[in-house]
């Protein structure tokens, strides 16, 4: 089983020794209770995410840096930033290699069961255990297995055709189901480099599954450096995510490398102008508490108690974030730390409470719900500031 590496530094909140600071990310809330919660949140993912772990129900490995996306909270495996790692080292890591993914027929398996249409089992190698195999899923004739290998080959062909592009990451989800991987990508947005100096760098994530309900995929996404919120927005003029094509030939492979390349140069340029005009208009706190109540509306007067707690609750936590969170400090009076402020919600808030393979798979940029709200509040943002 894979051993559990956190990524930041245990310490201790300096107003309070018995709250820890367990991740970085944690910024230093002016008020205890919201910092506490937090906190509480990210614990209880890393005591779960652990268990999971050690159970084989995902795994992660990552090349650690000074600044890492959310995804990066949870690693089992974590390989030094200056050593030169490659695909094959960062799937060993995350042990996504040798599966075997097949498929077996599932008759035999249930010999007092007649099957009216050709079913078949998903299996593969389990990574932790010698000489045992997983089912994965149930799936028709028609079904096509893909390999973790050649899912990763995509990443092969981007270093061939640009050395600056690294793999960053690995991982599994449910139980093997789900594999994805992060490449950074040399693209960096620098919003008022004198001033503000708020930094925006860019990763493409691919993933698959391996029962049938995710084809083989890729996003760009955009990571703001200091807080971490994954801005996966979609364009207007460019696209955000894709299907990678299912080809078994080299030159096919590369074509796909390259389209994914441009495609990002393409859509980091859009999100880079729309980032700029977000940041370039100024919002007054009144601004701020209408942006949130017309997202997030308040409940009806005959609306439940718990309904209405639940709402104030969420309407102090973001008014904190955007006023006194260390990571909106540089950005706050802007549509852009508005922006920020109600991203960096979903992505650390209500994503850590349900454990942390929903913090990786949201943050990450693969949770479509998380990824509609996200676009619904920048619309929002925009049409509110104009």
């Amino acid at each position: 089983m894979g051993a559990f590496f956190s990524l930041r530094q245990v310490t201790t909140h300096p107003g309070n020794s018995d709250i820890p600071d367990i991740l970085e990310m944690s910024v230093g809330y002016v008020k205890i209770g919201l910092f506490y919660e937090r906190n509480k949140y990210m614990l209880e993912t890393n005591t779960a995410h652990k268990s999971q772990i050690e159970s084989g129900e995902h795994s992660f490995a990552l090349v650690d840096s000074r600044s890492n996306p959310a995804w990066h909270s949870f690693a089992n495996k974590v390989f030094d930033s200056d050593s030169d790692v490659s695909v094959k080292d960062i799937m060993d890591g995350a042990k996504l290699s040798n599966w075997n993914v097949r498929l077996d027929e599932v008759a035999p398996a249930f010999p007092n069961h007649n099957f009216i249409s050709d079913s078949y089992l998903v299996v593969r190698d389990n990574p932790y255990t010698e000489n045992a195999t997983d089912v994965l899923s149930v799936v028709g004739s028609r079904y096509k297995v893909v390999q973790n290998e050649e899912l990763f080959a995509f990443a092969e062909n981007l270093h061939d055709g640009n050395p600056n592009v690294k793999v960053d990451s690995a991982g599994s989800l449910k139980d093997g189901r789900i594999v994805y991987g992060s490449w950074s990508l040399p693209n960096e947005l620098v919003l008022d480099p004198q001033g503000a100096n708020d930094k925006t760098n860019l990763y493409l994530i691919v993933w698959t599954s391996h029962d049938g309900s995710v084809a083989v995929q890729a996003a760009i996404t955009p990571v703001r450096v200091r807080c971490q919120n994954t801005l996966n927005f979609a364009m207007k003029r460019a696209k955000q995510s894709f299907k990678i094509r299912h080809t078994q030939t080299a030159e096919g492979r590369i074509l796909q490398a390259r389209e994914a390349l441009g495609l990002s140069v393409a859509y980091f340029d859009e999100f880079s102008k729309e980032a700029q005009e977000l940041f370039s208009r100024e919002i007054t706190d009144k601004k701020f508490s209408e942006i949130i109540k017309a997202i997030y509306p308040k409940p009806e007067k005959d609306a439940k108690k718990v309904a209405l707690t639940k709402w104030e609750n969420k309407v102090i936590l973001l008014d904190d974030l955007y006023h006194n969170s260390n990571t909106n400090a540089n950005i706050k009076g802007t549509a852009w730390g508005a922006l920020n402020a109600l991203t960096e919600r979903l992505d650390y808030f209500r994503t850590a409470r349900k454990g942390g393979e929903s913090l990786m798979a949201g943050a990450s940029g693969f949770d479509p719900v998380l990824t509609a709200e996200k676009n619904k509040i920048k619309k929002a943002i925009l049409e509110l500031t104009a």
